[in-house]
């Protein structure tokens, strides 16, 4: 089944984050086990797939904190971490304490951050993030986007990652501050999942409504969209339960509900609000 992300919690089907930075970042740095892992049960069983840990905010004991998150989560939840950190040696902290199969938040054009993501990678069964992002900047078109999704699907390809442990990352901008943001990130989505059979697309959502105001409302609305061109893994918050009923609801009529199973188990499960 395709996956949903949560960032500790996260819809790839559901990425979970564990954490806002701002709001967990005090029991990160308290190391406060009770706080991490009824975030992750919760975020979990509101149907992240993936718990997203991140602790960036704390760069001299970023490693440190990593291996911790890494353990504590998985201690409250049987769900693998999506491993976010462009540091490769946060990264290898962080797999040797995880168990099961990781995935790495991410992987870029950019020449220094794709060099030292590669080796973590390649020939392994490491899911990985491959963002849209080269030294040239952020894209702004669906074909840059494109252009920039094909190197590096055939690069992470050439070095032995599978097809289907890609996820691409065609970036999502602020609608705030173009008006065709939103349709030329949309495109990208449906020319990249139409060009590689078997590879999956993912975004940050909430990027798309930043600085204005009723933010949960474009978020939802963008995200049935996305669906509906193809984007098959969110990072989004798992406890927005009109945000998970819509996701649900949208890949059930986007023809990827067999028989309409997962919607029905969310009917019965009462995870739609009336």
């Amino acid at each position: 089944r395709r996956t949903r992300h949560t960032r500790l919690g996260r819809w790839s089907r559901g990425l979970g984050d564990v954490y806002k930075r701002q709001a967990m970042g005090p029991a990160i740095e308290a190391r406060d086990a009770d706080v991490i892992k009824k975030t992750a049960r919760d975020q979990h069983q509101a149907g992240a797939d993936y718990i997203d840990i991140n602790a960036g905010i704390f760069v001299k004991q970023e490693a440190d904190y990593m291996k911790w998150l890494a353990a504590t989560v998985q201690e409250a939840v049987e769900a693998p971490c999506c491993i976010d950190s462009p540091d490769p040696k946060v990264i290898e902290a962080a797999l040797s304490l995880h168990k099961g199969t990781a995935m790495i938040n991410s992987i870029s054009l950019e020449q220094a951050r794709y060099d030292s993501i590669l080796h973590l990678v390649a020939g392994t069964d490491l899911k990985v993030v491959a963002l849209c992002m080269s030294d040239e900047g952020m894209p702004e078109t669906a074909l840059d986007r494109l252009k920039i999704s094909e190197k590096l699907i055939n690069g992470l390809v050439k070095h032995n990652v599978p097809l289907e442990n890609i996820y691409v990352d065609p970036l999502v901008q602020p609608i705030s501050t173009k008006d065709d943001f939103g349709a030329e990130f949309l495109d990208a989505v449906d020319a990249i999942m139409t060009r590689f059979q078997g590879v999956h697309t993912i975004c940050g959502l909430s990027n798309i409504s930043y600085g204005l105001p009723m933010r949960s409302i474009m978020n939802r609305t963008f995200a049935v969209m996305a669906v509906a061109k193809g984007l098959d893994s969110l990072i989004v918050n798992p406890l927005d339960r009109q945000m998970m009923a819509n996701l649900i609801t949208a890949e059930t009529l986007a023809g990827r509900d067999e028989f309409c199973t997962n919607f029905l188990q969310a009917y019965r499960e009462k995870k739609f609000e009336m």
